[in-house]
């Protein structure tokens, strides 16, 4: 989880200003900061470790961050409203805050049954539920040390996404897209064609688009199969407030 946190951190300053290459310096950017991807993959992470409803989770993180902005219109109304009702989104926000459920799922049942619980309040659309299993899954095998091409076939048998392409690819047509069928087979390929962490990223980076959910993504599946260096999480951990870091470290401890 705190490598989709550290994706989306480090993609914070190209989400509208997007840098076409992997070589950037430095990795964290002097303006880079964690935007609402972090608040909403802590909220779930609130919600599955402390058995809260989702939306409860949801709307509070959200409420207590609003100043942090960067909100999808749908959500932000949805945050502020008193309805819990679900608005049939398809939005990649569904899939950049997942990777609590791929961290604590124990089966391949698990990963859909809390992909789903977390998910289905707001983005109930079948896109929206299928681009946060897809990614949670991705986790899952990950951790199960299933290698990158093994689960680019999973992941295409079961959810027919096209991941047989290459950064190179993707990178001189991709343009920006907030939708999980447009954002998630990108983010999976970012990570699962890399040689690290940190080439992740910057994979995740370098096609543009909507980078911060794009890293982040990226990001949560390449912790899975990387782990990630002493010194960037080191990093990535120094940006979050306590209340953040109290979250993360009750998941690690039952992830």
């Amino acid at each position: 989880m705190l490598g989709a946190i550290i994706g989306d951190i480090v993609g914070s300053v190209y989400e509208f200003n997007n840098h076409r290459a992997k070589t950037f310096d430095p990795f964290f950017h002097a303006r880079a900061f964690y935007t609402d991807d972090t608040v909403c993959t802590i909220a779930v992470a609130d919600a599955l470790i402390n058995k809260r409803p989702p939306a409860e989770a949801l709307k509070d993180w959200g409420r207590r961050y609003w100043h942090n902005g960067g909100w999808g219109g749908m959500f932000g109304e949805w945050l502020q409203s008193d309805d819990a009702s679900p608005y049939g989104s398809f939005g990649n926000g569904a899939a950049m805050r997942i990777s609590p459920a791929g961290l604590l799922a124990e089966t391949v049942e698990q990963v859909t049954a809390l992909s789903q619980a977390a998910t289905e309040v707001t983005h109930n659309h079948p896109e929206g539920l299928k681009g946060a299993e897809a990614t949670a899954l991705a986790i899952f095998l990950a951790r199960q040390r299933l290698a990158p091409a093994e689960i680019r076939s999973t992941i295409t048998e079961r959810f027919g996404y096209d991941l047989d392409r290459t950064v190179d690819d993707i990178r001189p047509t991709y343009r920006f897209n907030e939708t999980c069928q447009q954002t998630v087979p990108q983010a999976l390929v970012c990570a699962l064609t890399a040689t690290d962490f940190e080439d992740a990223i910057r994979n995740a980076i370098s096609i543009g688009g909507d980078s911060d959910t794009v890293a982040a993504i990226a990001g949560g599946v390449a912790e899975a199969l990387f782990g990630i260096p002493d010194r960037i999480a080191e990093r990535g951990w120094g940006y979050l407030p306590a209340d953040m870091r109290a979250v993360l470290e009750r998941l690690y401890r039952q992830g």
